[in-house]
């Protein structure tokens, strides 16, 4: 850098808004404008390396008018020159002649400016404008007065003369000792400057070589031009063209910058000192939230939390419970939402405030005649089960916080046993949570996983609970013979907490970790089966068995229930289709032979779906238009394909102008018959002959068995051919059915001479040949011992080659000696015999009392035959008697 430069007379001059040029500083600017092009082709394009210009500063009062010389671009910054056709006003204390031509014309210029050279040059072309655009980069190079200012073409010059010291001049000023003081203080705090940096930024070693090779008073405009200020003092030291002045300010700015770096030191190694690194990203995120708040985004976290107290506070818990919800709450507010277990925690404590503590609904005044009614509009028949739900209830209404005992409802498929659990929540008028148990097989459902595991959740009760919002609700743990157990667990052992009373009032769940009363809740059972269930879970409950529906009960249902249910389900009515009993009767016998009465309601789901595709294709045929007033005749006469003559009647148009809807009424609905039933459903799949079509043979007997989907009839057909004597048995028979039919060929080949089946005592029935008996339906597995009577009766009808009576089935269990032995699941079996129609039934003389639970109307159309020992169920089926003149001896 050249000690001092020879200015020429004039100089083009680029104006700065705002902005000032140090002797010294660098600056990059974009030029766009068509006077700052101009002034940049011709002053410093054109003229190579040679070219200098003049820098004046814009005051801001100007700057609307005065000329843009486009974006300046200093340390990242944009600024503009504010170059446009101004009007010149000069505010300076020299005096300035304008041309006459321009003195209209005035702007706030400042007098003095900093001549500049051009570093580089960069010319580019916009598109698709085509403007030309010049990057220049400047270096400030002495100080300059403006004398005069006129404009040439479309920029502006300036007859000018320097403001720099000549050598003698400076030679002088050096020897002043002012001078020389101020230069020491500011040359001492600039190095002080620099090593502060140099251990902030790790950089300054280029900074030490100018501060040791360049003249004072450049090094003084250097320094300044690279600190942050304000335009003022930016033009105050562009003024200072006296040097002591001049060094006397900037070492007032470097050293107040210098203080300002260590200032800001001196508090980040405070609060690094003070802050963990927790608190560190506290305080930031005390920071985002204040932004949150300007931009008006506030999720405020820590309002959650306080909101999530007061709802703790409010839901009621117990003493004990609130203590450690409350620390649990402080350790909360403790953590960042980073921190891992913070999620965790905060989801823990909003489940403890949505859990009713003391939340219950409010049980109305029992009325039990209300009761009874609303049991008997929701279910028909189930006597047994509704007298003891009234009994129940009758309970509750003479001791409100009694401890009600947990009814398990024990029966097949479709018979109401869900149904039943909402209908004592609606005659209670309390909420209703069904929780199923069908194939759960971990423990933690029922208790909850520990907090510790990643994806811990509460048990299916506790958030069953969660969900219904209320401490007292009817609860149905449903299919609760369906559990199983395995590595993980036993849900049925974990259920013996909950399903006792003395246990329940603290129930605790692993996830909760904190005792739960579950006395109020009233938990009801359904299983398809008892003997699945656990001994000491089923010793906890009510078993009350509902073994299914006689033809006529089941009629019933479908009228009341099952019709009007799924006409609405599809979009029909009674004047649409019409179900008579006789009809419900043929689909009861013929096709669905069940306990329950799903079969029986898909069957009729069936009907309306044909019924449903018919009348949507007439509607479909029949468009209806705003001005059609009556319908031709082809559609009059439309017959459906059973033989139902439909009419179809428009509706007219109103005076409003409204659309008329594609809705029509049936005169004559379409009503279901014999011929309709075998298109919809297909041929009937059972009939009233078949018992006696399968036993037209000997050696066949019809038996009574029970499965889980309720009793069934069970025919066992035995046949002998030439063989070793020995006995074959199929059907997928379980050892105890097995060992059942081993008996029963013992007993009749001990008793063969009695029951005339042998000549003599020598001769054995098997000898040379053997017997094969045969359970049809052989892919369903059997077992049990009830099959006794039945294989002995076949067994006896094979040797004597007399036929069974095709109106009888039996069922008991037999011994080695002949006795009978009562059997389970009578009620089942007596229904299953009444769906198949068999006028006469064998049962053991010890199963007599269960019939007290058989309906009447079934038990008037059957012969209930008892029998003691064996003899006597050969007595009863065989026609005419048994095969044998005297009864043997036990």
């Amino acid at each position: 850098m050249a000690e001092s430069v020879e200015l020429p007379s004039r100089l083009a001059i680029l104006p700065f808004r705002n902005k000032v040029l140090l002797p010294g500083a660098i600056i990059r600017i974009r030029c766009t404008s068509a006077n700052s092009v101009k002034l940049v082709e011709q002053e410093l394009w054109q003229r190579e390396e040679k070219g200098l210009i003049g820098i004046l500063p814009v005051r801001d009062a100007a700057a609307e008018d005065a000329a843009s010389a486009g974006q300046l671009l200093t340390q990242g910054v944009g600024h503009d020159s504010g170059e446009k056709s101004p009007k010149f006003q000069v505010g300076s204390s020299d005096n300035l002649k304008l041309d006459g031509k321009n003195q209209q014309e005035a702007i706030r210029w400042h007098n003095r400016g900093v001549a500049a050279r051009a570093l580089h040059l960069s010319r580019g072309v916009e598109k698709p404008s085509g403007r030309v655009t010049y990057i220049v980069v400047l270096e400030g190079l002495c100080r300059f007065s403006v004398q005069e200012l006129s404009k040439r073409g479309m920029y502006y010059t300036a007859r000018i003369s320097s403001l720099e010291m000549t050598k003698t001049e400076m030679d002088q000023v050096e020897q002043d000792l002012d001078f020389v003081s101020l230069s020491r203080q500011f040359k001492a705090t600039a190095m002080e400057l620099i090593s502060v940096l140099e251990q902030k930024q790790k950089t300054g070693g280029r900074t030490k070589v100018l501060l040791e090779t360049l003249p004072i008073h450049k090094l003084a405009d250097i320094f300044v031009a690279s600190f942050e200020m304000s335009f003022e003092e930016q033009l105050s030291m562009l003024d200072s063209v006296d040097l002591k002045i001049r060094l006397s300010k900037a070492t007032e700015l470097v050293d107040r910058h210098l203080q300002s770096i260590r200032v800001a030191e001196k508090i980040s190694q405070k609060v690094e000192g003070q802050l963990s690194k927790s608190q560190k990203e506290f305080l930031l995120r005390q920071q985002m939230r204040a932004i949150k708040e300007e931009l008006g985004d506030n999720d405020d976290d820590e309002d959650d939390v306080a909101a999530l107290e007061r709802k703790m506070q409010s839901v009621g818990m117990p003493s004990n419970i609130w203590k450690h919800a409350q620390r649990e709450l402080r350790r909360l507010k403790k953590m960042q939402p980073q921190q891992p277990g913070y999620n965790s925690s905060r989801v823990y404590l909003e489940l403890l405030a949505d859990l009713p503590w003391q939340r219950a609904s409010e049980e109305h005044d029992l009325d039990l005649k209300v009761a009874k009614e609303r049991l008997d509009s929701d279910h028909y028949g189930l006597v047994k089960v509704k007298q003891r739900i009234i009994e129940y209830l009758a309970v509750r209404k003479l001791k409100p916080d009694a401890r009600g005992p947990v009814l398990c409802f024990v029966g097949p498929p479709g018979v109401g046993k869900t149904s039943l659990a909402s209908s004592i929540a609606g005659a209670l008028g309390r909420k209703f949570v069904r929780i199923s148990l069908g194939g759960v097989k971990d423990e933690a459902d029922i208790r909850g996983h520990r907090r510790t595991y990643i994806g811990s959740m509460p048990g299916r009760l506790i958030d069953g609970l969660k969900k219904v919002g209320v401490c007292n609700p009817v609860m149905l743990l449903d299919e609760i013979d369906k559990t199983g157990s395995d590595v993980r667990g036993d849900p049925a052992s974990a259920l013996l907490e909950v399903l006792d009373p003395e246990q329940n009032k603290a129930f605790n769940d692993h996830y909760l970790n904190v005792p739960f009363d579950l006395s109020k809740v009233i938990f009801v059972a359904t299983a398809n089966r008892a003997q699945p269930i656990p001994p000491p879970l089923l010793d906890r409950m009510e078993v009350i068995e509902l073994p299914g529906y006689t033809p006529e009960e089941k009629l019933r249902i479908a009228m009341r229930h099952l019709i009007p249910r799924v006409l609405d389900q599809h979009g029909l009515s009674s004047e649409f289709l019409q179900i008579s009993e006789a009809t419900v009767r043929l689909i009861i016998q013929r096709y669905t032979r069940e306990a329950g009465v799903r079969n029986l309601e898909r069957n009729l789901a069936a009907l309306a779906r044909a019924a449903a595709v018919r009348f949507a294709e007439l509607e479909q045929a029949v468009p209806l238009s705003k001005d059609m007033d009556r319908l031709a005749p082809p559609f009059l006469e439309n017959r459906l394909a059973d033989g139902a003559e439909v009419e179809m009647e428009v509706i007219p148009m109103n005076d409003n102008n409204h659309e008329i809807s594609n809705s029509f009424r049936v005169a004559s609905p379409l009503v279901v018959d014999e011929d309709m039933l075998e298109k919809v459903l297909g041929p009937p799949r059972f009939d009233d002959k078949e018992a006696a079509e399968r036993v037209a043979s000997p050696g066949i007997s019809v038996g009574l068995v029970w499965t889980a989907f309720g009793g069934e009839v069970q025919f066992v057909e035995a046949s002998a051919m030439a063989g070793k004597g020995e006995l074959h048995l199929t059907g997928q028979l379980g050892d105890v059915i097995k060992e059942s039919a081993q008996i029963a060929l013992t007993w009749v080949r001990s008793r063969a001479t009695d029951l005339k089946l042998a000549a003599g005592q020598e001769i054995s029935l098997l000898e040379g040949r053997d017997v094969h008996i045969h359970f049809p339906a052989g892919a369903v597995p059997k077992d049990g011992p009830s099959a006794g009577v039945t294989l002995v009766t076949a067994l006896v009808s094979l040797f004597s080659q007399r036929r069974v009576r095709a109106d009888t089935a039996m069922t008991g269990e037999m011994t080695l000696r002949g006795l009978v032995l009562p059997v389970g699941g009578i009620k089942d079996k007596v229904l299953a015999a009444h769906r198949y129609g068999i006028k006469r039934v064998i049962l053991p003389e010890r199963n007599l009392k269960d019939l007290v639970e058989v309906p009447a109307a079934v038990l008037g159309s059957l012969e209930i035959l008892l029998a003691k020992r064996m003899e006597d169920v050969l007595e009863q089926a065989f026609e005419g008697g048994c095969p044998w003149k005297q009864h043997s001896k036990l």
